[in-house]
């Protein structure tokens, strides 16, 4: 494993004071690191942090570039390495997994939109392979998904079952390799199988990524009935419901169907508010509430994309010597903020008001004055001004009114009236919510 070569060729795309003050200060683990994942020390949490989120997919992508295969790539504090011998234990009982001892039950924020799944994933990991078999989670990108896999692995591990955890893409990687040299002496392909179906719990991330290949989906069938005969637990998560799946056998979707399914949908406001509080308590970053709203309604509804906001607010907090306030953190992240506004239409926002507000879409878009269609209209101007990059004399057009200080009017009724009124604030808040979560 060419460690220091890869090192040097992300070196070579970014800033010679980036390299300085960050990946050289990164060392090996060679104790810790496996196929699957590999694992570097910092010389503590912030830049450990810092670094995972900004650099650890280009390390994985050299990785893979240089080795064809892409492993999970882990920063930790030097200090928590020696003080965590359960991280080092769980690393070499899994073996090929690609477990995190961070996602835990525990940590999990249980909301209206996740309550299901992870009842069920927790069911799952305290009576593996006696209830509901397989279980399949699946849902958009960044709502935790990952996080109730790994916690199920977590689990089962400290009851001392063997487990696999790998992403679709790592059985994939596994599978050709012992495909390819299934004719040499050291019998890669038993090896395979003797891997991926004696296990007591087999965890597949991704699994809609097997549509690319027949032969996996047919390999997986078998270690699929192998692992369900001898009553080991399966677990998938997939972006999409099993029926939904394309490319797959029908034999094989239908063995997805035979056990439970849960979807995990886009969390609503107060669950992204929970999840932010924890996220700040575990890694320690000090936000007061008006950042945090500002984050939950701005950031959309992956979860992975506001931990790496919050990240990156609190490493430049501390690289810059600032405190963080709603400034700063408005600063840091608002090129993030920008591209999601992009990303928002006029017309979603007004489809999503009228829903709301039993107003008909055309009556928005008209001058009529009665009251209830007046407010609905500056609702949308309001949010339309806050949530896409449009410009005011570009809103008045859109919405029939005279100029830019109708607009400005209209706004300012708004804010007048949350100022006034928490309930429509909170409202006004949950209909951003809503907008974001739509795009």
């Amino acid at each position: 494993m060419a460690v220091d070569e890869i090192l040097n060729l992300l070196c070579d795309e970014i800033s010679k004071n980036e390299a300085q003050n960050y990946i050289s200060q990164l060392k090996f683990d060679e104790k810790l690191s496996n196929d699957d994942k590999v694992v570097f020390t910092a010389p503590n949490d912030i830049l450990a942090k810092f670094i995972q989120t900004k650099y650890s997919q280009k390390i994985a992508h050299f990785f893979e570039v240089k080795n064809g295969i892409r492993p999970e790539i882990k920063i930790i504090n030097q200090k928590s390495k020696t003080n965590n011998k359960k991280y080092s234990s769980n690393l070499i009982k899994t073996q090929s997994s690609v477990l995190n001892p961070e996602f835990v039950f525990d940590n999990f924020v249980v909301g209206n939109s996740n309550q299901f799944a992870y009842s069920l994933a927790k069911d799952a990991a305290q009576n593996p392979g006696q209830k509901y078999n397989p279980i399949f989670i699946y849902g958009s990108t960044g709502l935790g998904k990952t996080h109730l896999l790994q916690s199920i692995g977590n689990y089962c591990l400290e009851k001392n079952k063997s487990v696999i955890c790998v992403t679709a893409e790592q059985f994939m990687n596994d599978f050709t390799f012992a495909l390819n040299t299934r004719n040499t002496k050291d019998g890669t392909m038993s090896k395979f199988k003797e891997k991926y179906r004696n296990c007591d719990v087999l965890l597949i991330d991704d699994v809609q990524f097997f549509s690319r290949s027949e032969a996996v989906q047919e390999e997986f069938f078998h270690t699929f009935n192998a692992i369900r005969e001898k009553q080991g637990q399966i677990v998938l998560t997939s972006d999409k419901a099993p029926k939904l799946l394309h490319g797959f056998e029908e034999r094989l979707k239908s063995r997805f169907e035979s056990g439970l399914s849960a979807d995990i949908t886009p969390p609503e406001l107060e669950t992204k508010i929970k999840i932010i509080k924890m996220k700040c308590q575990f890694d320690g970053i000090d936000l007061n509430d008006e950042i945090i709203n500002y984050i939950a309604i701005n950031m959309g509804d992956n979860i992975r994309e506001i931990e790496g906001a919050l990240t990156t607010i609190n490493a430049y907090a501390n690289l810059m010597h600032q405190n963080i306030t709603i400034e700063f953190a408005k600063n840091i992240i608002k090129d993030q903020i920008k591209a999601k506004k992009e990303n928002i239409s006029l017309e979603n926002i007004i489809k999503i008001v009228a829903k709301e507000t039993n107003v008909k879409i055309a009556d928005i878009k008209s001058k009529n004055k009665t009251k209830k269609i007046v407010d609905a209209r500056r609702i949308c101007i309001y949010l339309a001004k806050n949530l896409t990059p449009n410009s005011m004399p570009q809103l008045a057009i859109h919405f029939g009114l005279k100029d830019h200080s109708a607009v400005s009017h209209n706004i300012k009724k708004i804010n007048e009236i949350m100022d006034k009124d928490s309930y429509f604030k909170a409202t006004i808040e949950e209909l951003k919510n809503k907008i974001v979560s739509k795009e």
